[in-house]
């Protein structure tokens, strides 16, 4: 798929907490082809301290309303730069960037998307782009540390039957994602997982205790996103891997986690 620059139009700039926000870009000609589990890269104007651009996922593409959707966590300078800027505004873009998640063969197998954190956010357009297609609906199991945390909710119940968790027990299941008990209730098939590292080990290591098929969207640092500054490698069964230009998401069974 051919990488395109150009800058976006700022729709809407939508404030979810105080760490949180979305982001509604549009372009001046038709969408281009873009696939769940891919990111783009975004320059960061007016920040003296944020030199490179900014992996950021693909939250969800409205190709009805022409917008693309980014979820963004406020962690640093380039993110809290990117917080102030306002509709009518230009955001530069690199565009679609990686592989994406691959759709079963059986539209009627039973999926579960699993994201922690600003991890879900590459999970709401899996959603949708599973039910255009004729899948069965999946089951989202969203884990947060608290209720405030929890993002996009009701977008996520549009395309499938959410379950949440939060580490103080304010919403949902106390717990972590792994704890919920929709994995001891129901058999999944397929599960897709995206979030801090840590999380997505354990769902790892669920999905090969329970023989079932799982892949992940590796959230390393990327740097530069065409594979030259080595930050985001990732040790894989082939050797050392660029998550950003062989990934980002990667089958459980291509990566040397110890599950």
């Amino acid at each position: 798929m051919k990488k395109q620059m150009a800058d976006w139009l700022v729709k809407e700039n939508i404030s979810l907490n105080n760490s949180y926000f979305l982001l509604k870009l549009t372009l001046h000609k038709q969408l281009p082809e873009i696939l769940p589990g891919q990111f783009v890269q975004v320059k960061i104007e007016h920040s003296p301290t944020t030199f490179l651009r900014r992996p950021i996922s693909v939250h969800f593409v409205d190709r009805k309303a022409g917008e693309l959707w980014l979820l963004i966590q406020q962690v640093g300078d380039g993110t809290r730069q990117l917080a102030t800027i306002e509709a009518g505004e230009k955001l530069n873009l690199i565009y679609p960037l990686g592989n994406s998640f691959t759709l079963p063969a059986d539209k009627n197998t039973s999926l579960l998307l699993i994201g922690g954190g600003v991890g879900v956010a590459p999970l709401l357009y899996l959603g949708a782009y599973l039910k255009e297609r004729g899948y069965n609906k999946p089951a989202f199991l969203l884990g947060a540390r608290t209720e405030n945390d929890l993002l996009q909710l009701e977008e996520f119940s549009k395309y499938g039957e959410v379950h949440i968790t939060t580490e103080n027990g304010q919403a949902g299941e106390k717990g972590f994602v792994t704890n919920h008990s929709v994995l001891q209730n129901k058999k999944f098939d397929f599960i897709y997982s995206c979030g801090p590292k840590p999380m997505m080990m354990a769902v790892a290591k669920f999905a090969k205790e329970h023989t079932v098929s799982c892949e992940v969207s590796l959230e390393n640092t990327m740097a530069c996103g065409i594979g030259a500054c080595l930050c985001c490698v990732e040790k894989t069964k082939k050797g050392n891997t660029c998550v950003c230009m062989e990934g980002p998401v990667f089958n459980i069974n291509e990566l040397t986690w110890p599950i």
